[in-house]
């Protein structure tokens, strides 16, 4: 396995959090060039959907597959491969003649997105221990809250530089140099051989090279990809046929079917895709949910926020990316904070995290209601919003750390890689359910009404969240109290008793 020592190891986070931050922007300018691509490639609304869905459903497919890859063949080296992938379908972009073009280099850079991301994960894993990797984990944070607060000015500054025809291909071709920079310094720094040599498999009292092609699973990576394409499509075309939400029974059988061909694999002497037992272990199953949940609510503040101050007050787009700039850089400080001190306060980070998302709804609510009624300022909703950016900072990098404490390195980059696809499912899910909600609301009160309801779903699930959060704090305690009953027990009966009168100590 591939080593690194005390420098290399921080070089080698620079490249990762070069990349993320990368990554991250192209997605956030891209919500800001919307208009300008509708405009000049003629793009319909339909158009529109598939260049935001069709980087997401390839990068949530990918996720997990990706991830494996990784642990068997060399996180390195296929993190570098997602780079190069997601360059080359940047510059396709970018020079896109038409929506189908655009939209099928987007295809491309999801599978790119998807293959780097895992790999992040993972290497943070690999090349970071105790308090160290905390720190990674909350640099990574930084990079994430960065990338949100710069991208929408970005966008709009390269797009106003350009013009309606250049403006929203330099916001795609803005990730080429980047990139680029990243794969020479990546082959540079990343430790060698960036591709490990096939695993061994022993035949007859003789080792042979056992096939990468089963080592990777590629029954159980189907049966996954198909699965989670069947239970994303629906949400990302929830405008489309009704029909389309058959596919989600569809998409529980392929879990199954997963499931049962997971548990198969190590009996027909394969390595299995996940290994399963990792879900026994309550700190990562937990901290999945937590996510999961986190994602399904939170995610969809910032749709809401948009559609609220550009539709419903008639802000522009710049403006209405304005009011996400505190909360990005809180974030950014939050994270760091609390990647330096996750090993020292544990799980009670991220449910102050979660109250501080919980009080940053309320006030935004508030915002809302007397701006409705006595004419307060909309521009008090950046105040209120704040107190979310804190709360993404304190709950995600200070989860991901411990969530994945206690996942075995042979499957760091595959467990990480399911906690991101639970994120992308209830990105999806929750987008599509509370947007759903707040457009119903719309056919009946105004904007106000309509985005306070909007607020309240997402506190709901929020709130559990939360209980999650507690759940997982009252499991470490009891974990840590059978091991210290364990110790006892095994003391009591290594020391000899002692008798006093008729007294047994």
């Amino acid at each position: 396995m591939e080593q690194a020592d005390g420098a290399s190891r921080w070089r080698i986070l620079a490249v990762l959090l070069g990349v993320i931050f990368m990554s991250l922007i192209g997605v956030s300018i891209v919500n800001v060039a919307l208009p300008s691509i509708q405009v000049g490639l003629d793009a319909d609304q339909s158009d529109l959907q598939w260049v935001l869905s069709g980087y997401a459903l390839t990068f949530g497919i990918i996720l997990v597959a990706a991830g494996r890859a990784g642990d068997i063949v060399g996180r390195g080296g296929i993190f570098l491969v997602g780079v190069g992938i997601f360059t080359v379908s940047s510059i396709a972009a970018g020079f896109a003649s038409d929506a189908m073009w655009l939209n099928a280099a987007r295809f491309v850079q999801g599978i790119g997105s998807g293959l780097l991301s895992p790999q992040v994960i993972g290497m943070i894993q690999h090349y970071f221990r105790g308090d160290d990797r905390g720190k990674a984990f909350g640099y990574l944070g930084t990079a994430v809250g960065v990338s949100v607060a710069i991208g929408p000015v970005l966008g709009g500054f390269l797009i106003g530089a350009g013009g309606p025809e250049l403006g929203w291909r330099l916001t795609f071709l803005v990730n080429v140099p980047i990139g680029i920079i990243a794969i020479i310094l990546g082959m540079r720094w990343f430790p060698k051989p960036l591709f490990r040599k096939p695993p061994q498999a022993t035949t007859g009292g003789r080792e042979k090279p056992a096939s990468w092609l089963w080592s990777l699973d590629p029954v159980g990576s189907v049966l996954l990809g198909l699965a989670l394409l069947a239970i994303l499509y629906p949400f990302m075309e929830s405008g489309g046929s009704p029909l389309w939400w058959g596919l989600l029974p569809v998409g529980g059988v392929l879990v199954w079917l997963w499931v049962r061909w997971e548990q198969r694999c190590p009996r027909l002497g394969h390595t299995p895709m996940v290994d399963l037992d990792i879900f026994r272990t309550s700190s990562f199953t937990n901290g999945t949910a937590i996510m999961t949940l986190y994602f399904t609510g939170m995610t969809s503040i910032w749709v809401l926020v948009a559609l609220y101050v550009q539709d419903g007050q008639g802000k522009t787009a710049f403006e209405s990316g304005l009011f996400g700039i505190p909360s990005a850089l809180l974030s950014a400080y939050a994270a760091h904070w609390s990647g330096r001190r996750v090993n020292q306060y544990g799980r009670r980070i991220v449910i102050a995290g979660l109250f501080l998302a919980l009080f940053g709804l309320a006030a935004s609510i508030a915002v809302v209601f007397l701006h409705e009624q006595y004419g307060l300022s909309v521009w008090w909703l950046m105040l209120s919003l704040s107190f979310i950016g804190l709360a993404q900072g304190a709950v995600i990098s200070p989860n991901q750390t411990l969530t994945l404490a206690e996942v075995p390195l042979e499957y760091a980059g595959s467990s990480g890689a399911i906690m991101q696809t639970g994120q992308r499912i209830g990105t999806s899910v929750g987008i599509a359910v509370i947007t759903a909600a707040v457009f119903a609301s719309l056919a009946r009160w105004s904007w106000s009404v309509a985005v306070v309801i909007g607020f309240g779903l997402i506190s709901l699930v929020v709130v559990v969240a939360l209980a999650m959060a507690f759940k997982d704090q009252l499991d470490r305690r009891r974990i840590i109290a059978d091991t210290v009953a364990d110790a006892a027990a095994d003391q009591d009966l290594q020391t000899p008793p002692t008798f006093v009168g008729d007294s047994h100590f």
